[in-house]
């Protein structure tokens, strides 16, 4: 059939949970004194939104066809990313024939090269991207996941990222990752109750549970390994995102000093094939995790998941709900999702982009069907109850 055109590219921002989901109200346990980059500075320490971790706000792209269709994603970027959408990519996606994914990838990376690269501009690629998967699968009546080749497995099994892994079990999750709660500047005493943590984790949930750790890029490499070597007796399974993005070096150093089988995690802040390479051919990490809403995509992660496949690492996406899990039910090399628990005491499953979407599937004991996947596009619709603002035009 003719395939229809693309007539308007349109961004919102909206606040409050969504795609940015550190945007919570008070007492979430996202907030809650977790080991930061800004964890040096005492009045930053207590709450990641103090410095600033919540002011971007969810991002909104809508794409319309020439034949009434309307492709649609959220991902962080919000006014920001709102203007570069509407002043500078839209020029290279109305006009375009809806399938030519490709071809507009291309020229919006490479337009946006002098000042984008990663961050905020490759964020908002990301989105405009997401979108642009949502409208051909619609237009196709098929899901995103056939588009990219279909479901290699009947389901998805998950494991759940919050503060309480001993409830995350009770759930059916096949592990639970905590978030570390005291960095460097804490000194001994926060190592030692960071590794009290651990134990007291590991009691509740037994011996054969898995648990990792979250550091979400708060340490330099001597807190790391003296952290991975006296959580070995825990059992952890893999030390997260231990150090910053660009430090590949202390990356490729602390996998060569963790303990023997415990893993090296990162990539959740890591950008394009360009960025995963660097991480893979120095051997940074055992297993990579890269946000389909701020890596480059659906376009740009098939390309790393294939870098990291010729590399025998892992893909395990950041989690960010479906759209990366119509690209896990299509790989090998991404045998797990990760579940974020956005229940503000990790107590309950609900939707991880709530209040924004409808019909966001959740785990069920842990597991989610693939047929639950089966709907055009990415499966999901905007809630008409959450107020879009569109702070510019084109």
């Amino acid at each position: 059939m003719a395939m229809p055109t693309i007539k308007q590219v349109r961004a919102y921002t909206v606040r409050g949970g969504g795609a940015d989901y550190h945007d919570q109200g008070a007492e979430h346990w996202i907030d809650n004194h977790i080991a930061t980059p800004m964890a040096r500075y005492p009045e930053y320490r207590a709450s990641r939104q103090s410095f600033g971790i919540n002011v971007l706000g969810t991002l909104v792209v809508e794409i319309e066809a020439s034949d009434g269709t309307v492709g649609f994603s959220v991902t962080t970027g919000g006014e920001l990313g709102c203007f570069i959408v509407e002043k500078h990519l839209a020029r290279f996606l109305e006009g375009q024939c809806v399938t030519a994914i490709e071809k507009m990838w291309d020229q919006m990376y490479f337009a946006t090269l002098y000042y984008g690269r990663k961050g905020i501009v490759i964020n908002t690629i990301s989105g405009v991207d997401l979108a642009l998967w949502d409208l051909l699968a619609k237009v196709r009546r098929e899901p995103v996941h056939a588009l990219l080749g279909g479901p290699v497995r009947d389901e998805l099994q998950f494991y759940a990222t919050g503060a309480r892994p001993d409830l995350a079990k009770d759930m059916g999750f096949i592990g639970g990752k905590l978030p570390l709660h005291h960095g460097p500047a804490e000194g001994e005493e926060g190592l030692r109750k960071n590794l009290a943590e651990l134990a007291t984790m590991r009691e509740r949930v037994g011996p054969d549970f898995w648990l990792m750790l979250d550091c979400w890029m708060s340490l330099d490499l001597n807190y790391a390994t003296r952290l991975a070597q006296g959580a070995h007796e825990h059992g952890l399974k893999w030390i997260e995102e231990a150090l910053p993005p660009d430090d590949y070096w202390g990356y490729a150093a602390l996998r060569r000093q963790v303990p023997p089988g415990m893993l090296v995690t990162t990539g959740e802040h890591e950008a394009t094939r360009w960025g995963f390479r660097l991480l893979l051919e120095q051997g940074c990490c055992d297993i990579i995790q890269p946000d389909v809403g701020w890596c480059g995509g659906i376009t740009e992660l098939i390309k790393i998941s294939a870098l990291a496949d010729a590399h025998g690492a892992l893909v395990v996406p950041h989690g960010s709900s479906v759209y990366s899990y119509h690209f896990v039910i299509t790989r090998h090399n991404s045998p797990f999702a990760e579940f974020l628990m956005m229940a503000p005491q990790a107590d309950r499953v609900v939707p991880m982009f709530n209040p924004l979407l409808l019909d966001e599937p959740v785990p069920v004991n842990g597991r989610m069907k693939a047929s639950v996947l089966d709907q055009p596009g990415f499966g999901v619709r905007l809630n008409p109850d959450c107020a879009l603002h569109r702070p510019y035009t084109h």
